[in-house]
């Protein structure tokens, strides 16, 4: 296992290398600069933005900027903000991050709490009057956009009902203890359910399959055979089985989580990571734009490590050495 571990690690080295190249590239295909918007202001003299542009490298060939950034990042400094000024974008990102992971996390739980119970009963009960209506609600999940979601629920939720806040993380910068956790998850509701949204209604439906799949399976009729109970049948064996495809997808779901925050946090003037991915790219910030895009590749990288390593729990028959 620890073999395969390190072999895994270092694979990520020339995949987070590509990843670099492929999103540079395209951020400067882009027309414009960091400086473009400023062209605007007719007070600034054209030689003085000659000379800014000078100053951030941003004449230099693209392949020597993109070498200047990769070795500076090597050894942890991501660089400072071209559009924040005087601020890092190590500063930066902190500042976010964890506005998103939070809200990342209470999206995966809400998927695995909701997705996984409604799934089982369904597989159970095939074809009753929860499997209909958890099957409706797959259909809509999916066919609903994460951005016309959160509108609704804004509408709803916020504005006619009042429940929850529409925007930010918290409602004043005054409170603290147990009244700051409980705005702190109000203002996580919505967001999160939202965001949750789609990966809910997928699991729901990649767990009934794999589990009426496998209940049909003849080591299934074995064990009922030797006189094992349902719930020993159901959840030590059916279940087990069935979670193999569903951790593959957990694999890819946080990072995937990270990046769809970006829509749902715009929707929600919510101050992560995705809002500062949508300001960098209008602002040509290309420091800030590729040290989000590496946290969403090392996340999905080491996301897919984990459901490797959570296959050989799972089922104790899948070996690495």
């Amino acid at each position: 296992m620890y073999k395969y571990i390190t072999r895994r690690v270092l694979q990520f080295i020339p995949m987070l290398f590509l990843v670099t190249i492929v999103v540079y590239g395209l951020a400067q295909a882009a027309p414009g600069d960091p400086l473009s918007g400023e062209i605007l202001d007719p007070d600034i003299p054209a030689e003085v933005l000659e000379e800014r542009r000078e100053a951030l490298g941003l004449n230099d060939p693209i392949p020597v900027q993109y070498w200047n950034w990769l070795s500076s990042v090597a050894v942890g400094d991501f660089g400072q903000s071209m559009h924040y000024t005087g601020r890092s974008v190590a500063d930066l990102v902190t500042s976010r991050i964890m506005n998103t992971l939070y809200l990342s996390l209470f999206a995966l739980g809400v998927t695995i709490l909701v997705a996984i119970p409604i799934g089982i009963y369904s597989s159970k009960k095939p074809y009753s009057l929860l499997d209909y209506s958890a099957t409706t609600f797959a259909f809509l999940g999916l066919a609903t956009p994460n951005f016309f979601a959160a509108l609704i629920a804004i509408y709803f939720f916020s504005f006619q009902l009042g429940w929850f806040p529409s925007q930010g993380t918290v409602s004043s910068v005054g409170l603290t203890g147990f009244e700051y956790f409980i705005d702190k998850i109000r203002h996580l509701i919505l967001p999160g359910f939202t965001l949750g949204l789609a990966s809910t209604a997928i699991y729901m439906r990649y767990l009934r399959t794999e589990m009426l799949e496998v209940m049909g399976s003849d080591f299934i009729r074995t064990a009922r055979a030797k006189g094992l109970g349902p719930s020993s049948v159901l959840y030590k064996h059916t279940l087990r089985n069935a979670l193999i495809p569903i951790i593959t997808l957990l694999g890819f779901e946080f990072g995937t989580l990270l990046s769809g925050a970006v829509i749902t946090e715009a929707v929600f003037n919510y101050p992560g990571l995705g809002t500062l991915f949508l300001n960098s790219i209008q602002n040509r910030d290309y420091p800030v734009i590729m040290a989000i895009n590496l946290i969403l590749a090392v996340t999905i990288l080491v996301g897919n490590l984990l459901a490797d390593i959570f296959y050989a729990i799972v089922d104790p028959r899948i070996r690495y050495d």
